[in-house]
């Protein structure tokens, strides 16, 4: 195991809609968003404006959603978010998970959300919109995101809310945003825009999908991993990393502020990362120096490694992998005394495409 927390056994928090168990939905949760951020990448790490209004496709019962909720009065149409409820509203406030989409930081979209069928769980879902890198440079991203969190949190009670029991999951850029939201969460590193400003926007726990880390070290780590095969060169304008931040990778003032493991302290709330051996587009070091900072701040922090896999992939939603994401949100979200154990290595390796 990568980390540290109480042991122990206890209940799963399994609930079963129709034929459809929660492992179920989260299995189908992890693989439409891995494979979500595979098609969306395109031929520069991003998506087009289609795929920015790809209708929802969720034939889940009981569920129902508002969309297009403005997070910011009178801002951008980007800041937007969904949320997913349950029809028969329940007795009790649960918990919420924010969904935070990949596609580059200048692509992808909130809708479909991989993640909806969670609510059947016994969770609030929303799934955030923010603005892209071409109509504004970092910070604008995660102070949208945060700005989500402040909005989501003041509307607890519209929504059956408990404030007090969020997290938040995103693969790839998503990953990352997911990351900086963990680690600067309530600390007021960034301005803080929109409405709420009383409300906290920090978590409790972060599911981090292959998210970069650290703007300073992705060239080199990049440079020395034979599995790495990239897609655009560093410091240009197909570079996606260098784009969002407006400049030259080698400017530590510009990468600084966006690495979330800059931000990492004592109060850092858990984490459970999942990356694979063969990422051609974020280099699984990044994802590895996370988990190292975290763990000399004593975060608790699982580490799940996918021998051969590249940047998503069906492996990720094997049952194996989706029970892990399970117990780890019902353990810091609901309390529960799930035991969090990675994976055996052997039982998530895949042959690595070879090109």
């Amino acid at each position: 195991m990568d980390g540290s927390s109480s042991r122990g056994r206890g209940k799963s928090g399994e609930g079963r809609h129709g034929n459809f168990s929660h492992t179920d939905m989260i299995r189908c949760a992890l693989l439409r968003c891995v494979v979500g951020v595979v098609l969306s990448l395109g031929p520069v790490f991003g998506a087009d404006s289609e795929q920015r209004k790809a209708p929802e496709v969720n034939g889940l019962k009981g569920i129902r959603v508002e969309r297009d909720l403005r997070y910011v009065e009178g801002g951008d149409p980007a800041q937007s978010l969904d949320v997913y409820l349950p029809e028969t509203p329940s007795a009790d406030a649960l918990p919420l998970i924010v969904h935070i989409h990949g596609g580059g930081w200048r692509g992808g979209s909130k809708s479909p959300c991989p993640f909806s069928g969670m609510v059947h769980g016994g969770y609030v879902v929303a799934s955030v919109e923010y603005r892209f890198s071409q109509k504004a440079l970092f910070p604008a991203q995660i102070q949208d995101c945060q700005a989500a969190i402040r909005w989501l949190r003041g509307n607890a009670k519209r929504f059956g809310i408990n404030p007090a029991k969020v997290g938040v999951i995103g693969a790839s850029a998503g990953g990352h945003l997911s990351a900086l939201v963990g680690t600067s969460g309530g600390r007021k590193i960034f301005e803080a825009i929109g409405g709420f400003v009383e409300e906290s926007d920090r978590v409790q726990a972060v599911c981090d999908i292959f998210g970069p880390s650290d703007f300073s070290t992705v060239v080199k780590q990049a440079e020395l991993d034979r599995n790495v095969r990239n897609i655009f060169k560093f410091n240009t304008p197909s570079d996606p990393y260098s784009s969002l931040v407006g400049g030259s990778l080698e400017d530590a003032g510009l990468t600084s502020k966006v690495s979330p493991v800059r931000h990492v302290s004592e109060r850092t709330p858990p984490f459970l990362i999942l990356h694979g051996t063969h990422d051609a587009l974020v280099p699984i070091a990044q994802s590895e120096q996370l988990a190292d900072v975290l763990k000399a701040q004593g975060v608790p922090v699982w580490f799940q490694r996918f021998p051969g896999a590249g940047h998503g992939g069906p492996v990720f939603s094997r049952p194996a992998v989706t029970a892990l994401v399970q117990r780890f949100f019902s353990k810091f979200l609901k309390d529960t005394a799930s035991e969090i154990r990675t994976v055996a290595e052997e039982e998530v390796t895949v042959d690595p495409v070879v090109k």
